[in-house]
């Protein structure tokens, strides 16, 4: 008797691992739309961890492509940078800094319980902890999936949240905005710079890590 399993190609394509291109799709389906204002300050603590991430990405494809002129255009971008001020409460005019800073002060503006802040801390170092773990490589290739539209994406999907009226929220806001401007231009902007890096699905463990950890943060997002 033949006991070997015929699966059909539904369920085939059930089974086969996500593409990175599903996983942003995936984070662009979340529950945006049902987020409270609480929900939103959450989200940018959660975003603020993504951004460490990112600059590392970035300072290690710097590493790597130390000649690169593209990479170093866009690190002019992203570090030591005063394309974010100022803003109230976070950036004085001309003020230069590396835009996970932008956040950190971000997140200084709204008066987190301290419970709930050593809840999205411990979420945020795990998520640190596992993207730390893939291979700098793999890691610096990841920056084209997310500067070429894949945060484009994900920032307007985030955009349609309908509670943007506290101070941090107002900031986070702006934040996303603005990068939406830096990346869109598809000749110009900063996904152009890094379009050569040429992602591939080594990278999915990157932005599934970055989907739980929002989910993680915001359980609502998943409802």
């Amino acid at each position: 008797m033949n006991n070997q399993i015929v699966l059909s190609d539904e369920a085939r394509s059930e089974t086969q691992a996500p593409t990175y291109e599903q996983v942003i799709d995936a984070i662009c389906a979340l529950n945006w739309t049902g987020l409270t204002p609480d929900d939103v300050v959450s989200v940018a603590w959660a975003y603020y961890f993504f951004s460490i991430q990112f600059r590392e990405c970035l300072e290690i494809a710097r590493r790597l492509l130390p000649e690169d002129a593209r990479l170093i255009e866009l690190d002019r971008g992203e570090r030591d940078t005063d394309n974010l001020s100022p803003w109230p409460g976070v950036a004085a005019a001309g003020e230069k800094m590396n835009h996970d800073e932008f956040m950190r002060r971000t997140l200084g503006l709204a008066d987190t319980p301290e419970s709930r802040r050593q809840a999205l801390t411990a979420i945020g170092e795990n998520y640190l902890a596992t993207t730390r773990a893939i291979d700098g490589g793999i890691r610096s290739l990841a920056l084209a999936s997310y500067e070429d539209g894949g945060l484009e994406r994900v920032f307007g999907a985030m955009l349609t949240a309908p509670h943007w009226d506290g101070a941090l929220q107002k900031a986070f806001q702006h934040f996303l905005v603005k990068h939406i401007q830096f990346d869109s231009d598809p000749n110009a902007g900063h996904g152009a710079l890094c379009r050569h890096l040429t992602p591939d699905d080594r990278i999915v463990p990157l932005w599934s890590a970055f989907k739980k950890a929002l989910v993680d943060s915001v359980p609502r997002l998943a409802s």
